[in-house]
């Protein structure tokens, strides 16, 4: 097996390198695809190449002096004779004033192509454009800001996404397993088959992406490292507990890893099986950017599950049992988490579950409360940034003295004889510049019979009252008889996908509590515990939400989320949350079929219980780590996934789902031959011990 992965490695490795090669971030990668936005987008590439304008903004508060209206002219001039990194030099714009008189401040308008491969030169251009202007001082701010400027400041915030979060969540991983095995040995092997897994994924997904056209793009492959090590690490653990168990009672290592993959495996597969499954349920979303997650995701845990079924228990066999050097397992003595903590846990909620579960329930419900405090409308890009980049700074300078909306304008396309009425039902539209439609529209490039032109608004592209005005622009264009016509641009795609994004999160949520509830009732041939266990993570959920919003507006002081964010912080807790909780029911009904479903609960929490916590710690710790990417969203989903795994491992699973299965015994099992022919056996009083389960 291991000769089996090291040649798989050998060829796969060189291409793993050329992911960040096949990722496709132009606007259509991420825009939902139906959307009207999307098609002005399609439409406008047939008269010009997609361009993004760069916006300098010059600024001096007592007016322009003329040595600064000077070196403006100079920087025209310069800019002109720009060709790299996409610049289209010569079709630069201005300079244009904020008045005719005493002008306090100037823009000029750069536009930068763009294509499949434009974001990854869009920083480079934005630098060239940087060199070739003034740097203002004594007075005169200059600042480079809209669409490209943001752009390329995003671009940046991207920059080395890959490597951040690798090593991000390799340095969680290696603390994590140092606390948990305490054996600076153990700790290489996991970490080696989560690296061969992680390689081999993007190996694998370069090849789909280049020639099965699969979408990549840079938020997919930031994910996709974090959920390899978060889900690959944790099923290493579920399965090496359940391998220095079974050491303790089988002198032959290999007989005791057959026996662990036997008993634990079916756990760790229906683990994997959920996320996997969870994630292509996202091919049903309308923003492409969600859609183009699903399967990069899923191919990235299905080989994190393969690694870990395959050539984990290969190293670890081929090891031998000094790996866990110096808490090394011998043959014939107890397994210590029979009398640790967790077994304490169990006998303590022994008493009385009722009452602990109806607690657990009601304290999670009023941590949800803070659901009130969430704002999942959309961030601005001022409000993107963990930081205030140059674009951000600018911005707020540009909108001092200039309409908010110059820079980032709305494009119309419409039929050419009715393109005068068009543009006249825009201009007369609120929110719009009138005088920035250059009327007549008619006068404009035609192709295959179609008119574009722009319109600047007054509010900022990326507000409401932007998106407003969107709305306002359509229904007014729409109603022009026979003009086809459609609105698109930044704001126009924005508004797009939030409205995509609500959809989605209707639809897949619903989907995925489906998903999960089915490989559930499979794993455990039941439906109460099955539906018992999917309400418990929707009270996670929502109690992890809660929290989140209360701590993003009072803690972190974050303006809002994206309209995304609800839903893929949903995906990741519901898919990998439920991990824990298959691990240990499936636990407890093999402990109950020997002594039944009550003592069951009380061994199967005792021999879980150290693994689960330790894994969920790995997998907050992993998903905490992008919160070392300057962006707000990212440290959004970040933070909330990690409370919400920390939730789930030590209070849904470690005291809700037990006192609930102790509350309701055998019935839990309905309609399993289980629930009518349970061991019947009591549990330990809390003075008993618990004895180990034979092998």
């Amino acid at each position: 097996m291991l000769g089996l992965w090291l040649v798989l490695l050998l060829l796969t490795a060189p291409f793993a390198a050329k992911l960040t090669d096949a990722q496709d971030n132009d606007a259509a990668s991420w825009l939902p695809g139906s959307a009207e936005s999307t098609q002005v987008l399609e439409i406008s590439e047939d008269f010009r190449p997609e361009q993004i304008p760069a916006v300098v903004v010059y600024a001096r508060e007592s007016g322009l002096t003329a040595a600064d209206r000077t070196q403006i002219e100079q920087d025209v001039r310069e800019l002109r004779q720009l060709r790299d990194h996409g610049i289209i030099g010569d079709q630069t714009r201005g300079p244009v004033y904020d008045r005719a008189s005493d002008p306090r401040a100037a823009q000029i308008y750069v536009p930068i192509t763009m294509d499949e491969k434009g974001w990854e030169r869009i920083a480079p251009a934005v630098d060239s454009i940087r060199d070739d202007v003034g740097e203002g001082g004594a007075g005169l701010s200059v600042h480079i800001t809209g669409p490209g400027g943001t752009s390329a400041d995003f671009s940046e915030a991207f920059e080395g996404i890959d490597s951040t979060l690798l090593l991000s969540a390799m340095g969680v991983v290696i603390v994590m397993l140092l606390l948990t095995y305490r054996s600076p040995t153990l700790l290489v092997v996991p970490l080696l088959a989560v690296i061969a897994a992680l390689f081999t994924a993007q190996a694998l997904i370069y090849f789909l992406a280049e020639h099965a056209g699969l979408t990549v793009n840079g938020q997919s492959a930031g994910i996709l490292t974090v959920l390899v090590f978060g889900a690959g690490t944790d099923y290493a653990l579920l399965l090496v507990a359940r391998y220095r168990e079974e050491l303790h009672r089988h002198e032959d290592r290999h007989e005791a890893m057959a026996l662990a993959l036997h008993r634990a495996g079916p756990a760790v597969l229906a683990s994997g099986a959920t996320v996997v499954v969870s994630m292509l349920v996202l091919l049903a979303a309308e923003m492409n950017s969600t859609r183009g997650l699903g399967p990069v995701a899923a191919i990235g845990v299905a080989v994190a599950l393969l690694a870990m079924m395959t050539l984990f228990p290969a190293l670890l066999v081929i090891c031998g049992r000094w790996i866990f050097w110096p808490v090394i397992p011998r043959f014939g003595t107890d397994d210590p988490t029979e009398h640790g903590l967790w077994a304490r846990m169990g006998r303590r909620i022994v008493p009385r579950p009722r009452m602990i579960w109806i607690a657990t329930a009601a304290a999670l419900a009023i941590c949800s409360l803070g659901l009130i405090q969430m704002r999942a409308e959309g961030i601005t890009n001022a409000d993107a940034f963990t930081g205030e980049p140059d674009s951000i700074v600018g911005q707020k300078v540009s909108a001092r003295y200039f309409p908010a909306g110059s820079g980032d304008p709305l494009v119309i396309i419409s039929n050419q004889p009715q393109a005068q009425d068009v543009g006249h039902a825009v201009a007369e539209t609120r929110g719009v510049v009138p005088t920035s439609l250059g009327l007549p529209p008619g006068t404009k490039p035609a192709h295959d019979g179609k008119v574009l032109f722009e319109a600047t608004m007054t509010a900022p592209a990326d507000s409401e009252a932007a998106k407003q005005t969107v709305e306002r622009v359509r229904d007014a264009v729409h109603a022009v008889p026979d003009a086809d016509a459609q609105v698109g641009g930044g704001t126009a795609a924005l508004l797009d996908m939030d409205e995509a994004t609500t959809h989605d999160n209707i639809l897949i949520i619903p989907l995925v509590l489906v998903v999960v509830t089915l490989i559930l009732c499979a794993l455990l041939r039941a439906l109460v515990a099955p539906l018992l266990l999917v309400g418990t993570v929707i009270l996670s959920f929502a109690a992890a939400l809660g929290l989140s919003a209360l701590a993003f507006r009072h803690l972190f002081d974050y303006a809002g989320e994206t309209t995304d964010f609800p839903l893929f912080v949903f995906v990741f807790l519901v898919a990998l949350g439920i991990d824990y909780n298959i691990f240990l029911t499936t636990r407890i009904r093999e402990e109950a079929a020997r002594q039944g479903t009550r003592p069951g609960v009380v061994t199967g929490l005792a021999t879980t219980g150290a693994v689960i916590t330790s894994a969920g710690l790995v997998l907050a710790g992993t998903f905490a780590a992008l919160g070392t990417l300057p962006m707000v969203a990212f440290a959004e989903i970040g933070f909330a996934v990690a409370l919400g795994v920390l939730l789930d491992t030590f209070i849904v699973r470690s005291v809700l789902v037990p006192a609930l299965f102790l509350d309701i015994g055998p019935r839990i099992w309905w309609p399993h031959r289980l629930s009518h022919e349970d061991g019947g056996g009591t549990p330990p009083k809390p003075t008993e011990s618990v004895t180990p389960s034979g092998g």
